[in-house]
């Protein structure tokens, strides 16, 4: 896979369920709520894998845990690509939007602690 990234990735196991996406003033709610799993994290985004069929340019609300409760995380990411994978799942590629640079902390502590596993 090519690095697309501008920061590295780091190995998560992650279980979001979503039910809303957004667009501006657009607001989609979806038929079934879209159980993704979160299979890494860097900086700027995360890659996710689903059975839900979701549009890219569309944004959600999302609280990723990265090393327990006291490192939670609040942020809304955007869907900027996918790619469909053979099992019948699609693998998404997302950004984070409006993140704070202050918040880097928490993903270099986070691969930190990969990095000792």
């Amino acid at each position: 896979m090519v690095e697309m990234r501008r920061s590295k990735r780091l190995p998560v196991h992650l279980e979001l369920k979503v039910s809303r996406l957004f667009k501006q003033q657009e607001i989609e709610q979806l038929e079934e709520v879209a159980d993704i799993t979160v299979v890494d994290v860097s900086k700027h985004g995360i890659g996710f894998k689903s059975k839900s069929q979701l549009p890219i340019g569309f944004y959600f609300n999302a609280k990723l845990e990265l090393g327990g409760e006291d490192r939670s995380l609040y942020c809304v990411v955007q869907i900027i690509r996918k790619n469909e994978l053979e099992d019948g799942l699609t693998f998404y590629g997302c950004q984070f939007v409006g993140m704070a640079p202050v918040l880097d902390f928490i993903f270099d502590e986070y691969e930190k602690s990969v990095e000792e596993q």
